[in-house]
């Protein structure tokens, strides 16, 4: 395996086709309240397993008082943590990037798709993405949340490929799944 990549969680702020920046900022804290909970350090490496295999070293801002009680809801704070790091990574592992995120009832969190939206007939290379977050968990809890997962994006299953990330932020870890 090369050399962890690194992944600036500020970028967030800069936006993404379907993330405005300011959503991306916010994103970018509940990272940083996260990380710095589980007592991690700048450059700690989130470990990729699963349908891929990659290393990264992470790096955020830091994380103040007001940040703390603006994100005191630990699930909440979690999930969208989350996110953050599921639209980073997919976005260096594939040629995708979060498109539009899905309506409720789906059975998935957003569409991921290329960046060059003009060049695509609508819906066409467009990939399912659903996302959930693990504060601290154990080995089989992350297999549990992964096939909870897998199970809830089949109301919408058909020709439409998934990709299911689970993110657990005591390790760091993530598993990715390619459904």
């Amino acid at each position: 395996m090369e050399k962890p990549q690194e992944l600036l969680l500020a970028k967030l702020g800069e936006g993404l086709p379907a993330i405005t920046p300011s959503f991306g900022a916010a994103l970018a804290e509940a990272c940083a309240v996260c990380l710095e909970d589980q007592s991690h350090s700048q450059g700690v490496e989130l470990s990729i397993n699963g349908d891929f295999k990659a290393k990264f070293k992470l790096y955020w801002e830091p994380v103040t008082e007001q940040m703390l009680r603006c994100w005191n809801d630990q699930e909440f704070t979690t999930e969208q943590a989350a996110y953050g790091v599921a639209f980073l990574i997919i976005k260096q592992l594939t040629d995708l990037t979060v498109i539009e995120r899905s309506r409720k009832g789906t059975g998935f969190d957003y569409w991921l798709g290329s960046e060059n939206k003009d060049s695509e007939l609508p819906f066409q290379n467009k990939v399912r993405l659903e996302v959930s977050g693990i504060r601290k968990g154990d080995d089989s809890r992350i297999r549990a949340r992964v096939k909870q997962k897998i199970e809830q994006t089949k109301p919408s299953d058909g020709e439409y490929l998934a990709y299911i990330i689970v993110v657990e932020f005591s390790k760091p870890l993530s598993v990715i799944v390619k459904k």
